[in-house]
């Protein structure tokens, strides 16, 4: 079988982005940077284009491929079933965070206790397969052309990196380098499955589409401008850059 290396370093790069956002927030330096917030806002730009100008078309072309494997049978929802998953996605990650979010008050008086953060696992456990499915589909972006994984490697490298920085600024100790660790092999192991036990092109589209919705809440949840002082102007450059690049690719 043959290896496709170009998958296999975008890989490496991916994984590598959850590791450097460790060595990005070791330094009060790297705190002043990423409190800035327009590195996070750019970032912000970035995963918001890719998702407007390449996931969203790729969602109907992966669409009309279901449809099409569907033939003449009637099948329920053949029509919808792509976007269904799409929305099962953003709300699974949605609750993730939601569940964090509300239990943040009794989390803190579970860690200080000593007591095993239950929160944090689930959500956890949700960023491994988030992780592991973006880390399956760097194969399928090679076949399109090495554009394509160009942009997919820079946009998810960008958003593993400020994942990380939501995950450790949200749950700090617990977290650590073990989550880290977990979530770049996590990425590893989705590139593996997909070398040596591929999946057929229908399957392929709705994982894409899981893929989809859950890009969609991450940026919105972790990425875009919350409670804090959010900047326009850098989130504006960084998806009207990217946006450009995607268009002219």
């Amino acid at each position: 079988m043959d290896i496709p290396i170009a998958s296999l370093i975008a890989a490496i790069v991916l994984s590598g982005a959850y590791l450097a956002g460790g060595l990005l927030g070791r330094s009060e330096a790297s705190e002043q940077f990423w409190a800035r917030r327009r590195y996070i806002s750019a970032a912000a730009g970035i995963s918001v284009a890719y998702i407007f100008v390449d996931v969203l078309p790729e969602l109907e072309l992966q669409r009309k491929a279901v449809v099409g494997a569907a033939g003449s049978e009637e099948t329920l929802f053949a029509e919808q079933g792509i976007y269904l998953l799409a929305l099962l996605s953003f709300v699974v990650m949605y609750g993730l965070q939601h569940m964090v979010l509300v239990t943040r008050g009794s989390r803190q008086g579970a860690i200080a206790a000593g007591r095993v953060d239950l929160s944090y696992l689930v959500q956890l456990g949700g960023y491994l397969a988030y992780s592991a499915l973006i880390g399956y589909l760097l194969v399928d972006r090679v076949e399109r052309g090495v554009l394509a994984v160009v942009a997919y490697t820079f946009a998810m490298a960008v958003h593993f990196l400020i994942v990380d920085h939501s995950l450790s600024e949200e749950h700090d100790r617990s977290y650590g380098s073990r989550g880290r660790w977990l979530l770049a092999t996590a990425v590893l192991v989705g590139w593996c499955v997909a070398v040596f036990v591929p999946l057929s092109e229908v399957v392929v589209a709705r994982l894409f589409a899981l893929l989809a919705g859950g890009v969609v809440i991450t940026s919105l949840r972790a990425e875009l401008p919350d409670d804090r002082v959010g900047r326009f102007w850098p989130f504006c450059l960084g998806s009207l850059v990217f946006a450009a690049f995607l268009m002219l690719a």
